[in-house]
């Protein structure tokens, strides 16, 4: 139980600084003997506390965003809810097949979430917030929470972009918005993942105490910290665990 500690106060210190703590809690779990599934499962809850409070943090921010909310809460909740059902209708043989892909791709997008940033602020100046392009950013918003639900891990910056093509400007009221969005989406497939059975209740606890230990401890130093190089040994922790997985999954 040491190293699922240690690696829930690992990821709830990296979420503090720049995100990215399913690519440690997620993988330990595997490593410990947990099925890819429960996993999962296990991870999404340990980590919905340390995202609440990253929501406290965000809290000023909340009155600006409300309208906001109101457009994507229900979507978001409902990808959430049907990612869960996805990855519950999944074979646990299937889903360990897929986990290599799915952490590439999530590393993928953390390492590139800075151009994500700085190519939707380009476009913003040209986006609307109504008709086709909320429509369309609602339906995006909605397959965003489906993966979410199913595994979660860079669905942040997805939404980063989203919120830039939208036309949204200020960067603590996108990260607020995303933070709420996303504890929404972990929430509801936390909600049915304990309904499906699949928590490991002993090992989420342990993970859940160190996650938060993790976030407060960091969260007060987290600006004193340069972020671009926290981005880069994270990026290498991505990389390193999906070549790990890609061996045992089609080498070993």
């Amino acid at each position: 139980m040491i190293e699922l500690a240690a690696a829930a106060m690992a990821a709830g210190a990296m979420n503090a600084v720049a995100g990215g703590g399913t690519l440690v809690t997620f993988p330990t779990l595997i490593l410990v003997g947990t099925g890819a599934e429960m996993a999962n499962a296990t991870s999404t809850l340990a980590l919905v506390f340390g995202t609440a409070g990253s929501m406290f943090g965000y809290r000023e921010h909340l009155r600006a965003i409300k309208p906001w909310l109101v457009r994507f809460s229900l979507v978001s909740a409902i990808g959430g809810v049907a990612g869960a059902m996805l990855l519950t209708h999944t074979s646990d043989s299937t889903f360990s097949k897929m986990v290599p892909f799915l952490i590439l791709f999530a590393t993928i997008l953390f390492m590139a979430q800075d151009a994500f940033r700085r190519f939707s602020r380009k476009r913003s100046d040209a986006a609307h917030s109504g008709g086709a392009a909320m429509w369309g950013a609602m339906a995006f918003q909605l397959a965003v929470a489906v993966y979410g639900g199913f595994f979660g891990a860079g669905i942040g910056i997805l939404m980063l972009a989203s919120l830039g093509f939208l036309g949204m400007t200020h960067i603590h009221e996108m990260n607020a918005l995303k933070t709420v969005l996303g504890s929404l989406i972990n929430a509801v497939a936390t909600l049915w993942f304990i309904k499906a059975g699949l928590i490991d209740w002993s090992k989420a606890g342990v993970m859940t105490v160190g996650a938060v230990i993790g976030y407060y401890l960091t969260a007060r130093y987290a600006q004193r910290i340069p972020q671009h190089r926290v981005r880069q040994l994270i990026s290498g922790i991505g990389f390193g665990i999906s070549a790990v997985m890609f061996y045992k999954q089609f080498v070993k």
